[in-house]
């Protein structure tokens, strides 16, 4: 039994005449009433009652109507949903992310990704840098949200710039630097520091490590965390300050105050990053859609 059957016996069932039923689907009335004896002939009981003028569904053949529609139906579904596939308008798409770096650049471009999209399941992973690169490698990721990492790390990948930003000091309201319009490196720090885990992100601690070389002090770290939420509650009660991109202002709101550097730091870049082995087109479709985002970020 094949699809076409299916088809045959439903056109036939709806115009209760073979003629009418053949002109519909473009074949030969012998051959579509030679295919309908053959579909009995398989099934093993009769789904017509015949005239010299009409044809009209047995019991059976009711019930076999109302099944062979659903089957035609189905395969159509199956069709769209392939084709869906098949244009990269359905699957699935795998997106790594930094929460502190990605705040502003997200939300925006799942909005635009899912509008254009909406049949794309958007999988999303909280990730440290290292973590993305990883699986990115390992195409358990189909495209990352993150800091710029050094050129060596970048290779076998693309990189798209969306956005940069200003790295910044973190403190509570209350704290006695919130009183300044800027800060000095130098004063940071004779101040305890609130950190992200060393384990799980080494370039942020080599960096701080970097910045803070000048000073004869030992740098004191009174904590560190594994993400933004917990690092924001730890500078909100007071133990410490934190450097932090300008962007976690949309996070903190009034509950931290942010003050720019005295000289400032290079900006902190960041963008989409993918293998260019692994490019699809849902991977450029959801990079396409954080461009737009670039332009409306301050820097």
């Amino acid at each position: 039994m094949e699809l076409r059957h299916f088809r045959y016996f439903v056109a036939v069932a709806e115009e209760e005449n073979v003629s009418r039923a053949a002109l519909k689907l473009h074949v030969s009335q012998p051959g579509l009433s030679r295919q309908i004896r053959n579909l009995e002939d398989e099934i093993g009981f009769q789904l017509f009652e015949r005239s010299a003028k009409a044809l009209h569904l047995t019991a059976a053949g009711k019930i076999f109507l109302n099944g062979a529609r659903a089957v035609l139906l189905h395969a159509e579904d199956a069709v769209n949903k392939a084709r869906r596939v098949a244009g990269g308008t359905q699957g699935e798409i795998h997106v790594g992310y930094a929460p502190s770096l990605t705040v502003q650049i997200l939300p925006q471009t799942l909005r635009i990704f899912q509008g254009n999209f909406p049949h794309v399941r958007v999988a999303l992973h909280d990730l440290s840098s290292e973590e993305m690169l990883a699986q990115l490698g390992e195409k358990k990721l189909s495209v990352a949200l993150t800091v710029r990492p050094p050129a060596k790390l970048l290779r076998g990948f693309n990189y798209e710039e969306l956005a940069r930003y200003e790295m910044c000091l973190a403190v509570a309201p209350n704290h006695p630097l919130a009183k300044l319009k800027s800060v000095t490196l130098e004063k940071i720090s004779c101040e305890p520091l609130i950190a992200y885990s060393r384990k799980e992100y080494p370039e942020y601690h080599q960096q701080l490590e970097k910045l803070f070389a000048p000073f004869s002090r030992r740098l004191h770290i009174a904590a560190e965390h594994d993400g933004i939420t917990s690092l924001i509650a730890d500078v909100e009660v007071g133990r410490g300050c934190a450097l932090v991109p300008s962007c976690v202002a949309c996070m903190a709101g009034p509950r931290l105050k942010l003050l720019p550097l005295n000289p400032a730091l290079p900006l902190i870049p960041v963008g989409a990053i993918w293998r260019k082995e692994s490019e699809t087109d849902l991977i450029k479709q959801f990079v396409a859609a954080a461009k737009p985002v670039k332009g409306n970020l301050a820097r």
